[in-house]
């Protein structure tokens, strides 16, 4: 696997243990609130192939409370 793809795959595990951990007992809500925003802002670009060709995240439906 290239390195790229290590650091997507490494960072996606991670917020997904997070999100386990959060559904915890006894989680600490401070911890999560301080590591979740910073896990996904170091998210690295997807590896090439993993989004279909023309993918724009921005596109798609309205959501409740969107389009205002």
């Amino acid at each position: 696997m290239c390195e790229p793809c290590d650091d997507f795959h490494r960072t996606l595990s991670l917020l997904l243990a997070l999100t386990v951990y959060a559904h915890i007992p006894g989680a600490d809500p401070e911890f999560i609130d301080a590591v979740g925003p910073a896990l996904a802002a170091s998210l690295p670009e997807p590896p090439p192939g993993l989004l279909p060709p023309g993918f724009d995240p921005n596109e798609g439906p309205e959501y409740p409370g969107e389009g205002w």
